[in-house]
């Protein structure tokens, strides 16, 4: 009869949500889907409505279970580089802006485009000097969304009062109270985080951003309570009025709490719709070539390594879609078992919708070489998998220059770790121990009920850190599979030159 959470992983994909212990165990769990909108303007878009009414029908049934009474906290993590328009009531006035919405792209390039890799330098300079990154000016980011609203979205933005990242979007709508915090603003760059005991956006950077700063939520400490449940939304979710809610994190931070990897240089990795790698750190860097940054972390003083693959295991998922609709992912990886390591000689570039690290280049398309008449369905899914976990091998080669030390074990969470192919596929490819965590794609919502934990003063972070990660342990092989990606660009960005110059020469 332990104290649970109720707690919320609104990803991409859609919410999952759950009941959770305050040591991290799941107790109950429904995962829904929601629809991604998007056209040929770049808009891709989804509905903040449609969220609410999940979750709250999902906690209903859940709570229903247990009895109110059990649950002594909330908590939310997800998606984030999005941005949800709210009134003062945080109803939303319009869309999700999610971070796949290029449309404020041409906005974003007018505020801090420029010469030197598509940033004016000065500009750029002072966001890296504070912060440790900037804005982008080639993908989906609050910036550009939040300019897009305001310069082509009138109508949306007369009505708006704050600009909220979905996460907490959940939980004002909760509370009846708009927050941020460093960590879950940390797309904006507006934070000052060569100290991370300051808590506000820095003046100079709202002003150089172009945003309007009266209607960004003010700022309140990561993981700290902001509230309690408003009556409306304790109706909603089957909940007691005035339960303790969390400020909302990132899926980045409720990751590295769900696989336990919150003490210095603990790494874990994703395979979730994107891929990352990250671990603590103590101190703030940035590598600008490579799009590898620091965050503010988990209110401990430390920061975060963030980084981003715009494709991670959803490469499988176009890949059943397009070569075998309606298999469960249990039939392409027993497929893609029955193929050898290295797939016949095929390889594939999974960069479905560009890439952010380790290069930015959001006109990079996804590459597949080494088809041949023999080539069966067996060896491109393979490809597919051996693929991602290449591209993972990538961006860890990097990472683990950036933080100076091998990172080694790493944990391995997301839905795609739910594959012991998978996992022993990115053994393999960054010749590092992996450890896949019992039920790795609820790895979020674990992390939830830790964060739940460490508001309420039940327990460390250190104390966390200290506890073994559980799960299977995959040791590298040497086998061959996934092939250079490095190479695999490059050759890449040849085919889109040549392209280019053929075309010039037609004229």
């Amino acid at each position: 009869m332990s104290d649970l959470c109720l707690a919320v992983d609104l990803g991409t994909g859609g919410p999952k949500v759950a009941l959770v212990t305050l040591e991290g165990e799941i107790v109950g769990v429904e995962i829904h889907a929601v629809a991604t909108h998007v056209d040929a303007t770049g808009a891709a878009t989804q509905d903040p409505e449609e969220w609410w009414r999940l979750i709250g029908a999902a906690s209903r049934r859940l709570v229903a279970a247990v009895g109110a009474a059990r649950v002594v906290a909330v908590g939310v993590t997800g998606q984030y580089g999005s941005t949800v328009p709210v009134d003062e009531r945080a109803t939303p006035v319009g869309e999700c802006l999610t971070w796949l919405d290029t449309r404020g792209v041409a906005h974003a390039r007018s505020v801090l485009g420029g010469p030197v890799m598509g940033y004016a330098p000065l500009k750029v300079a002072a966001f890296v000097r504070r912060s440790a990154g900037a804005p982008s000016v080639s993908a989906g980011d609050p910036l550009g969304q939040i300019l897009y609203l305001e310069r082509e979205r009138p109508e949306v933005a007369a009505r708006t009062r704050w600009y909220m990242e979905p996460i907490d979007y959940l939980t004002a709508r909760m509370t009846g109270v708009a927050t941020g915090s460093p960590a879950s603003r940390l797309a904006l760059w507006l934070t000052d985080n060569r100290d991370l005991a300051r808590v506000g956006y820095d003046a100079r950077l709202v002003r150089l951003s172009g945003l309007p700063g009266e209607r960004l939520p003010p700022l309140v400490a990561t993981g700290s309570i902001v509230g309690g449940l408003s009556a409306p939304a304790a109706d909603a979710l089957g909940l007691r009025e005035g339960t303790p809610v969390v400020g909302a994190v990132p899926d980045l931070h409720a990751a590295a709490l769900g696989a336990r990897a919150v003490g210095p240089y603990q790494a874990h990795a994703a395979l979730s719709t994107t891929a990352w790698v990250s671990c603590p750190v103590p101190r703030k860097k940035t590598d600008v070539v490579h799009s590898i940054a620091t965050v503010p972390g988990l209110g401990d003083g430390r920061y975060l390594v963030i980084d981003n693959q715009e494709t991670g295991a959803r490469a499988l998922e176009w890949c059943r879609d397009l070569l075998w609709p309606g298999a469960s992912y249990e039939e392409l990886t027993a497929l893609a078992a029955s193929a050898p390591p290295g797939a016949n000689g095929v390889r594939v570039g999974p960069w479905l919708a560009g890439e952010r690290s380790p290069v930015e280049d959001k006109g990079l398309r996804a590459l597949i070489t080494g088809l041949g008449v023999a080539t069966g369905r067996a060896d491109l899914v393979r490809a597919v998998m051996e693929g991602v976990a290449a591209n993972v091998a990538w961006l860890f080669s990097h990472v683990e220059r950036f933080v100076g030390r091998r990172l080694e074990p790493v944990t391995l969470v997301g839905g795609g770790a739910e594959s012991a192919l998978w996992c022993q596929m990115v053994a393999d490819a960054t010749g590092r121990e992996v450890v896949r965590p019992p039920e790795p794609r609820v790895a979020p919502l674990r992390g939830v009920g830790h964060l739940c934990a460490l508001a309420l003063g039940r327990a460390t972070l250190d104390e966390l850190a200290a506890r073994p990660g559980e799960g299977q342990r995959f040791e590298p092989a040497d086998r061959p599979g996934g092939g250079d990606l490095a190479a695999l660009y490059r050759l890449e960005r040849a085919w889109r030159r040549a392209g280019r110059a053929r075309r010039a020469r037609l004229g």
